[in-house]
């Protein structure tokens, strides 16, 4: 594993105490090649991060999924597997809401030209169920007007 990748370029992690409650503020950015054995690199990313900020099972599960959903299109899809090419996680956590964006160096696409898998001429279709199971899993999703970059928010995920 290419030390130069596990390199976490920013790291911010505040606890305010507040009248007996605590705020968790924490910012993370994680800048990888556009390689699929990397992904090992946003897991553990994800695990550390929801672990110590104390996310429960439940969100952790969602946030793992869209998060290696949205990584493995933006390498695959969006920088085309160019390992010159890189791919930019950003993670913020602030007043009980998970922020992640994944942003690539590709063209973009269209989000809303994205056959709807569950339909059943597309029930074989073997692409178009990533940003499916992002909607799904995330309380919100937004995409910029270029296509190469999702933000997934997900609220209420402290336990």
């Amino acid at each position: 594993m290419d030390c130069k990748n596990l390199e976490l370029f920013e790291t911010k992690l505040h606890k305010i105490s507040i009248k007996g409650h605590f705020k968790l503020k924490m910012f993370k950015k994680l800048d990888i090649k556009s390689k699929l054995s990397n992904l090992g690199i946003v897991e553990n990313m994800i695990d550390t991060i929801t672990q110590d900020a104390g996310i429960n099972k439940d969100n952790y599960g969602k946030i793992l999924v869209s998060t290696m959903e949205a990584v493995n299109n933006a390498i695959i899809h969006g920088n085309k597997s160019d390992e010159n090419k890189s791919v930019y996680i950003e993670f913020l956590l602030k007043n009980n809401i998970v922020q992640i964006t994944i942003t690539d160096q590709g063209n973009g696409f269209k989000p809303d030209k994205v056959p709807d898998p569950t339909k059943p001429e597309n029930i074989e279709a073997i692409n178009g169920r990533g940003v499916f199971l992002m909607k799904k899993l995330a309380d919100e999703i937004e995409f910029n007007e270029k296509g190469n970059s999702v933000k997934m928010t997900f609220k209420n995920i402290i336990s």
